[in-house]
């Protein structure tokens, strides 16, 4: 199976993974605490009126629907002027989310249109990735993982989130240069706890355990490359507006995933195609078919967390598995696989 794939150039590191809408502010606004001081004052004003003022005796049933119109209109005035005040900033501060999209789709067509001038070396590109992705389904569909033994699971934290190489035969062997010790050997592996943080990827620029994990992942050899890979799909999506946060896919049992793992196709999986949101599949399908650069960086992604999951789900418990499903990564990998139809 071809791994060759170019790396994209390095990025700010306060920049990976940051994919998730900025909620809206909930609770009393200024606009709102002001409303309620001029509330309390109006109804100060009208209860001091009332209690020194001197009443008269032939006010009648008109008279006193005229004094609660008094009372009570400016209350309503003072709220409506209030909830208004709201209204305006929440839709200032849509048109600028929508706005932001709209340059980011910009941009994007821009750079799809200067990246036609190299559409020869891209268009043969996509024949070696073809023909990847064709001998990786031959070797899938003959693949079957075997599930280890049943034992006492070690802490998350301390578990290893993917099975590690296992030793050459002795007769394969060839004696060890004294070159020194290389950066992999002598690291521990990536925890199934920070694995499943770094799929996630970091909430803000104030997730330290986020950007922890997400950094231990980019030093394992193996992780890096789908972090890389889930880090362009995810950038790309986002161009269109596609936000994981915005995704509710369909659950799908541990079981399901575990058949993908090893090996199988079509029906029995089709559940892991959860997602349902017709305008994500839609902008998603139609740039897949549009943009040679958005389908190339697809494909790739979903190799290779195709590969990487193989080796995770050898180590990992139901829980585990139910819980890297929830990730950003995982949601990507459904909403892809879905459009490229490897559930079908």
């Amino acid at each position: 199976m071809s791994e060759e794939h170019t790396d994209p150039a390095p990025k700010d590191e306060t920049a990976l993974g940051l994919f998730s809408r900025v909620a809206p502010e909930g609770g009393l606004q200024p606009g709102d605490l002001v409303a309620l001081v001029v509330s309390l004052i109006w109804l100060a004003l009208v209860g001091g009126f009332f209690l020194f003022a001197e009443t008269g005796d032939g006010s009648g049933a008109l008279g006193s629907i005229m004094v609660l119109v008094a009372i009570f209109a400016p209350l309503a005035l003072i709220w409506i002027a209030a909830i208004t005040l709201r209204m305006s900033r929440e839709v200032r501060a849509e048109t600028r989310r929508l706005q932001a999209t709209v340059d980011a789709m910009r941009h994007a067509y821009i750079n799809q249109t200067q990246a036609g001038l190299n559409r020869g070396a891209v268009e043969k590109r996509l024949d070696e990735i073809a023909a990847a992705a064709k001998h990786t389904e031959t070797a899938l569909t003959h693949m079957a993982a075997r599930r280890p033994t049943e034992r006492v699971p070690p802490s998350a934290d301390r578990k290893a989130a993917l099975v590690g190489p296992k030793p050459a035969p002795a007769a394969e062997e060839q004696p060890a240069l004294a070159l020194g010790s290389t950066g992999e050997e002598g690291r521990e592996p990536i925890s199934v706890t920070d694995f499943l943080r770094a799929m996630n990827f970091p909430d803000s620029q104030n997730d330290k355990d986020g950007f922890r994990a997400l950094r231990r992942a980019l030093e394992d050899h193996t992780t890096s490359k789908l972090v890389r890979a889930a880090q362009d799909a995810l950038t790309l999506l986002s161009q269109d507006g596609i936000y994981m946060d915005d995704l509710r896919p369909e659950r799908a049992k541990p079981e399901v995933w575990r058949r993908f793992a090893q090996g199988e196709r079509g029906r029995p999986v089709a559940a892991l195609g959860g997602v349902r949101d017709r305008s994500s599949l839609a902008l998603t399908s139609g740039r897949m078919k549009q943009d040679t650069i958005f389908r190339d960086t697809s494909h790739h992604f979903l190799r290779q967390f195709d590969k990487t999951f193989q080796e995770f789900e050898k180590n990992a418990s139901d829980q585990e598995i139910a819980a890297l499903s929830e990730t950003r990564t995982a949601r990507a990998f459904m909403l892809l696989g879905r459009v490229n139809g490897i559930f079908d």
